[in-house]
């Protein structure tokens, strides 16, 4: 069984780092040009004391070489990388932030620099460098791939993109789950945004039973998954998403039992957007925007901050003859969300139904330039 635990990441990475530093020694030095022996000493007796894990000294000795050449892009590096492994989260982040104004395409800097964002709290940051590690190739270990895709999915969840992380935990079904992942996805599934490590010791046994019901649907063990959840719906007091949350599982491939579970959590909670928002796309999945129409407006109403629901009335009104009234509540959605491939689309199409020729090719055109790299989700489930 591979366990995933925050806190064991540091570990790990130093292992990666001490590697990777390794492999960029046996490269040639830039050397200094004002004083280039004095700069190939130091570094030289900064590696030495690397090689022998004196931390202090060689990151002090690495300081040294950079105040005699600062566009040495290694020393940057491997301050960076050694200050991660001794915890120095701000520092470290500082000096790898120097390494990729050098390198902007590295990695592994990336990734570690991410890592470093979210152990002081910058998660939205985090979440940015390490989606972009990975899609430059730092999940190239298995184990490493695994370090940054959990952490992915708990910060999409921290963000408050609930959906996009358990998305996200589908990628562990394949190995039996450790108390830790089992609340992260809990903690997805309930909507809450939270990291684990920041939930109280007598809610865990709540996001425990949800994620667990949850990964046992994701896994393909829909029958136990569904005793799992009328284990959730039992509970007193009830329990605020969970009929969400299974709705959500049951979308993709039940769409009328999902219905039936949104249902009921507005029977719960009649001000879930969310659950509105969900109504809302299983009849516009089937062209009828008659019947999304009123889900998506009472979506908006509830909430008009939430960009899916803008969405859903956007599109609802453009599939009913009001592309003019849809378009505004797209544009809004892309105000929100400018990198939402799905908005573009609704674009392209209400410009079109608009007679809006020139709006709707440059909407075409971007949708053409984001599917070339973006590997980010849309917003429709």
């Amino acid at each position: 069984m591979v366990v995933i635990k925050s806190r064991e990441v540091g570990t790990e990475f130093r292992l990666l780092v001490l590697v990777c530093a390794f492999l960029i020694s046996l490269t040639p030095c830039v050397l200094s040009q004002a004083n280039p022996a004095s700069f190939a000493d130091t570094v030289a007796r900064a590696n030495a004391a690397r090689d022998v894990n004196d931390i202090p000294q060689a990151v002090e000795l690495y300081q040294q070489a950079l105040r005699l050449n600062s566009q040495w892009a290694d020393g940057w590096w491997f301050i960076g990388s050694l200050q991660y492994g001794t915890g120095d989260y701000a520092a470290a982040r500082d000096a790898l932030s120097h390494y990729l104004e050098m390198t902007p395409n590295a990695a592994p800097a990336l990734a570690i620099r991410g890592l470093c964002e979210f152990e002081i709290g910058e998660y939205q940051e985090s979440l940015k460098d390490i989606q972009r590690a990975l899609g430059l190739g730092a999940a190239n270990q298995s184990r490493n791939e695994k370090i940054l895709r959990f952490h992915e999915a708990m910060l999409m969840t921290r963000v408050g993109r609930f959906e996009d992380a358990l998305r996200s935990y589908a990628f562990f079904t394949h190995e039996e789950p450790n108390p830790e992942l089992l609340l992260a996805v809990g903690l997805a599934g309930l909507r809450t945004p939270l990291l684990p490590k920041e939930l109280k010791a007598d809610q865990q046994d709540l996001f425990t039973s949800a994620g667990r019901a949850a990964f046992d649907y994701m896994k393909g063990d829909k029958e136990t998954a569904r005793a799992d959840f009328q284990r959730l719906f039992a509970r007193v007091p009830a329990v605020a998403n969970a009929h969400y949350l299974y709705g959500f599982l049951l979308y993709g491939t039940e769409p009328e039992e999902a219905s039936v579970e949104f249902k009921h959590e507005l029977e719960m909670n009649p001000k879930n957007a969310s659950a509105e928002v969900m109504l809302a796309w299983i009849p516009l999945l089937q062209n009828d925007g008659s019947a999304a129409l009123p889900y998506a407006q009472k979506a908006v109403a509830e909430d008009p901050s939430l960009p899916s629901a803008q969405l859903v009335l956007g599109r609802a009104l453009t599939e009913t003859g009001d592309p003019k009234n849809g378009i505004e509540h797209l544009e809004k959605t892309a105000q929100l969300q400018p990198d939402n491939l799905e908005v573009h689309l609704a674009l392209a199409k209400a410009y079109s139904k608009a007679g809006r020729k020139e709006d709707a090719r440059r909407e075409r055109l971007l949708c053409l330039e984001m599917t070339k790299n973006d590997t980010s989700p849309a917003t429709h489930p």
